[in-house]
């Protein structure tokens, strides 16, 4: 198979995560014959250092152009610090999920294992959880009208649903949940919100469609305390935008670390993927950011174009570096493992996949792995 793969590595550490992810592309190439067109474009502050707009129409061609983007991280200091700034960095991700048609973001969380003790929850509470986020991504209050009176006193922002809206996410989720444990739980905020209230009429509709499928309702308050509660108890969460932006980014503390989830962005033509995470502009240039979660972007690609053997292999090798502590230092207090060793080790163990490596543990714990 041959793709086209748009490469926008954006502000902060995107480009360092990134080129960790293409790696491992590459390492697929080579391992499973396939074949991967990478192409580069800015977006987000950098590009508004060079153009003056986050999303500029040649980065925008590219993407409609190519198979898949591939996406690093949004956002600058210079600009989160300026409250009267007119465009944002992050104006130019909103656009290009509007402007590709990118409805859904899907977005796993996952407890691993050998990782269970760096959850702030109890390994108890979190073991075995496994449940995927299906998030509306295009329409709500991120994309609704916006005021601001003369006096700059009130403002508003107006949060909007359309039946089609709804119906083309909900109907994926469900078929999500058709291959998982068959549950859904549709989380809103019905009991105040009457956009909430149509979001509710029209997935009970669609649900009789799905009679295999068990769906519930939970407002999006207890959801969140459900969460950190009893995880285990969700299969597939269907929610709008706002709610699926905060719930997904509250999930990450059951993995141990924002920097291992990844998320897919799907429409009818195109698709986009990325880690969950932002720029974390302070680490930008340390080689202490967590390339994780941008290669388990990589799978969640692979795994959209059919190609499940590649994906696996790559969660194999990311699984292999969980187990021998082969992580930055989110993941591991005094690891002297970086972005890149933690990138080479992953991408070599995905051309290796069926080798049993062994591994010299001294020099595990110095930084310097040897790998046999």
């Amino acid at each position: 198979m041959t793709l086209k793969i748009a490469l926008l590595p954006g502000d902060g550490v995107g480009p360092e995560v990134l080129a960790q992810a293409v790696k491992c592309l590459k390492a697929v190439e080579e391992t499973f014959n396939q074949h991967f067109i990478f192409k580069e474009a800015p977006v987000g502050a950098i590009a508004m250092d060079k153009t003056g707009v986050p999303l500029p129409d040649t980065t925008l061609t590219l993407c409609k152009e190519s198979d898949a983007v591939l996406f690093g991280a949004i956002g600058d200091p210079k600009y989160d610090n300026d409250p009267d700034a007119k465009v944002r960095p992050e104006q130019g991700l909103l656009q290009l999920r509007k402007e590709l048609g990118l409805f859904a973001n899907i977005r796993p969380v996952l407890s691993h294992p050998t990782l269970l003790d760096k959850s702030p929850l109890k390994k108890e509470v979190i073991s075995g959880t496994d449940f995927v986020i299906y998030r509306e991504l295009t329409g709500g209050i991120y994309f609704g009208e916006k005021k601001l009176n003369p006096e700059g006193t009130i403002a508003s922002d107006l949060c909007e649903y359309s039946e089609n809206e709804i119906s083309r996410i909900a109907h994926l989720a469900f078929k999500a949940a058709k291959g998982r444990k068959k549950k859904l739980t549709l989380v809103d905020k019905a009991n105040v919100l009457e956009s909430s209230r149509l979001w509710r009429k029209v997935v009970t509709k669609i649900g009789e469609s799905y009679p295999e499928v068990a769906l519930d309702f939970l407002f999006v308050d207890n959801a969140a305390m459900q969460i950190i509660l009893n995880p285990k108890q969700f299969d597939v969460v269907l929610t709008e935008n706002m709610f699926g932006d905060i719930l997904s980014d509250e999930g990450s503390v059951i993995g141990g670390s924002i920097g291992l989830l990844a998320s897919a962005s799907i429409g009818e033509e195109n698709a986009l993927f990325e880690p969950i995470h932002g720029s974390y502009p302070q680490a930008k240039g340390k080689d202490i950011a967590n390339p994780i979660a941008s290669i388990l972007s990589v799978a969640m690609l692979l795994e959209h174009f059919g190609l499940a053997e590649e994906a696996w292999a790559v969660k194999k090798a990311v699984d292999k570096s969980l187990k021998k502590g082969i992580v930055t230092l989110d993941l591991k207090e005094n690891s002297q493992y970086g972005t890149n060793q933690v990138g080479d080790f992953i991408a070599h163990n995905i051309v290796d996949i069926e080798d049993d490596f062994r591994m010299n543990d001294e020099n595990i714990d110095l930084g310097k792995s040897t790998i046999i």
